[in-house]
């Protein structure tokens, strides 16, 4: 589980900073991966799908929301 966590939450963060570039203009998974047809869209599911995972696993990964 912890590799899937670690998959997930990078993705996340790949999300999430494109997301803050993309609101200045650029598009960081485009200017890397434009080129090959389909693939940009294949990324946008898999952080889709990693922010699910993310959301739905937090509480038991995460030792801030653990702590009482």
């Amino acid at each position: 589980m912890k590799a899937l966590h670690m998959v997930t939450f990078t993705l996340v963060i790949v999300g999430a900073v494109n997301w803050g570039l993309t609101a200045l203009g650029f598009n960081l998974v485009n200017m890397i991966v434009g080129s090959v047809p389909g693939l940009e869209k294949i990324i946008y599911l898999l952080v889709g799908v990693s922010g699910l995972v993310v959301a739905g696993t937090h509480m038991q990964d995460c030792k801030m929301c653990a702590q009482k």
